[in-house]
């Protein structure tokens, strides 16, 4: 999942703001099929703020470790299989 930039929260919130505002315009101007694609829109802004909210605060690191290099061990050959003639 592609997370939304933390930087942009304001900017998320402006779009946010704006939209309302154009709903309340397109609601007095009876402008019914457009009030319907502005909240469409308003509830992808919303869920891209809820996705910063839910977000933890500080991301640690963590460390995995350099994976260590094993010898190859060879497994016994097993008899009594089919081996062709």
């Amino acid at each position: 999942m592609l997370w939304p930039d933390p930087a942009q929260r304001d900017r998320l919130v402006e779009i946010r703001d704006n939209l309302l505002a154009r709903i309340v315009e397109a609601e007095r101007e009876g402008w019914l099929g457009e009030v319907e694609g502005l909240h469409v829109s308003l509830a992808g802004a919303q869920e891209k703020l809820a996705q910063l909210d839910r977000r933890p605060a500080s991301r640690s690191v963590v460390d995995l470790g350099i994976p260590a290099a094993t010898s190859r061990t060879t497994m016994p050959q097993q008899h009594g299989g089919y081996e062709g003639t």
